[in-house]
């Protein structure tokens, strides 16, 4: 695929960096729950995410992280605030949700009543971003995880969004951006990323 992440055959990265890197996708927001597609608009949860955004920290609490990372955008920094970590968080660029162009507020079905067949990860938005833009922003931040020593061995935890964590999680275990596709994910939900021995693997999803 052109401007696909380059991976040389046969490359297994050296295990450094986090043991374990939970994902959590932030709670939901109005548009989340119609399907609309969210990326550089800017909302707050809604009433229902906010109690989802305080069960995810019930379901963290006790866990220490060496990072907390969060999209600056509000509805993933109000997840972590709302989940008790937001005195660590650092506000990461990389973590910024997909930026949808044109197709910015709207659904899949209307997008595919004009462009028939449109499949995000395959074909990108218009005026937006692509699997392959994408997948070179989250190997930015998988590396800066990873040369980081202040987290070698330790656990860190990414507050961000679906498609996003979904290419994130992709690139991770040494996939094709693309593949982020196969991966569902829901809002409020968590997910955990790591190694079995040198091989980095997802250890949990949509959880």
């Amino acid at each position: 695929m052109e401007g696909a992440t380059e991976r040389p055959e046969g490359r297994r990265p050296e295990r450094r960096g986090p043991e374990r890197v939970v994902l959590v996708r932030h709670a939901s927001t109005a548009w989340s729950r119609s399907g609309r597609h969210t990326g550089r608009t800017d909302l707050s949860l809604d009433a229902g995410g906010t109690i989802e955004a305080l069960a995810i920290g019930e379901r963290l609490s006790g866990e220490r992280f060496a990072a907390v990372w969060s999209s600056p955008l509000a509805r993933a920094a109000e997840t972590c605030v709302l989940a008790g970590l937001g005195s660590s968080m650092r506000l990461v660029d990389e973590l910024m949700e997909w930026d949808y162009g044109a197709y910015e507020g709207r659904t899949t079905a209307s997008i595919r009543a004009e462009r028939p067949g449109w499949e995000l990860f395959r074909d990108g938005c218009p005026g937006g971003e692509d699997a392959p833009a994408v997948g070179r922003r989250v190997e930015r931040l998988i590396r800066a995880l990873r040369e980081d020593e202040e987290l070698e061995s330790a656990q860190v935890v990414l507050f961000s969004h679906g498609h996003l964590l979904r290419t994130l999680a992709a690139c991770w275990i040494d996939l094709d951006p693309a593949c982020g596709r196969l991966l569902h994910l829901d809002a409020g939900r968590l997910c955990a990323l790591g190694w079995e021995r040198e091989v980095p693997v997802a250890l949990s999803w949509n959880c």
